[in-house]
């Protein structure tokens, strides 16, 4: 079974960044990584909880122009198969996806740069088989380009599966409580970050009376997120139909006073 998982778990790393470069379906977000990795491990409690965790502290992360960021969702694959091999309690396995993931994820900036280097010379070598009239060999080189990207996440991810999981138990047995304590308390923390961040790129001082309605329908009247959810669409909804009816009053109102001065004339 632990194969199988691992075998599993490499394949989609593979995919993952493959679906990041295309089509953009399943893996964009942790917490979708998290959902496909906890039914790969058969826990899904413990891999939505690591994965909300990464998914908050990549709010406002976007790779903009081709910039490269931290791959969180790699990040969250990894610390998902490592915290569920190695530890069966929720508040350590969220330490342990940290202390593996995250740096993880930082690597990830520099794989996908070395990826995008190194598909930057398929693409002029496939540029030279169609300047030659060699389409056969045009598209075969085409095809390492993807191939290339989906070996910048499989190739580390299959290395933590072979030799990750020992390590890391072997490691954590030598850790003081003290530390792993502290990570599960810096987890509990990065979330309200990445929310943070989140409200810096959002008109927050202007709508700053929604967050509080937001607030008092969560923390007084106990309602879930998703009725705040829906009643926020509503909210926004109401004042985009709003702003559209007063987009048009002024066009009407001027219309019907050209008529009206062309009538006098």
């Amino acid at each position: 079974m632990a194969f199988i998982q691992g075998l599993l778990t490499i394949i989609f790393s593979f995919w993952m960044v493959l679906d990041h470069q295309g089509l953009v379906i399943t893996t964009w977000f942790p917490i979708m990584v998290a959902f496909f990795m906890g039914l790969i491990m058969g826990d899904m409690q413990t891999a939505m909880v690591i994965g909300g965790t990464f998914q908050l502290m990549a709010l406002g992360v976007a790779s903009i122009g081709g910039a490269s960021v931290p791959n969180w969702g790699l990040a969250a694959l990894v610390g998902i198969y490592i915290a569920i091999r190695t530890t069966h309690s929720l508040s350590s396995a969220k330490a342990v996806a940290l202390a593996v993931g995250v740096p993880v994820g930082m690597i990830g900036i520099q794989l996908d740069v070395l990826a995008k280097v190194l598909t930057t010379y398929v693409a002029h070598q496939a540029q030279k088989y169609l300047n030659l009239g060699k389409y056969r060999q045009m598209n075969a080189t085409l095809w390492l380009g993807p191939l290339i990207f989906g070996l910048s996440t499989s190739v580390p991810t299959a290395i933590v599966v072979l030799f990750g999981s020992n390590l890391v138990k072997t490691v954590l047995h030598f850790i003081p409580t003290w530390v792993t304590n502290g990570l599960s308390i810096a987890g509990s923390l990065l979330p309200v970050l990445g929310i943070g961040m989140l409200l810096q790129l959002m008109p927050a001082k202007k709508y700053f009376s929604m967050l509080l309605v937001g607030f008092f329908l969560s923390g007084y009247l106990h309602i879930p997120m998703l009725g705040v959810s829906i009643i926020g669409f509503a909210m926004a909804y109401y004042f985009f139909i709003q702003q559209a009816h007063n987009a048009k009053s002024p066009v009407s109102d001027q219309s019907s006073t050209d008529k009206g001065e062309m009538f006098d004339e």
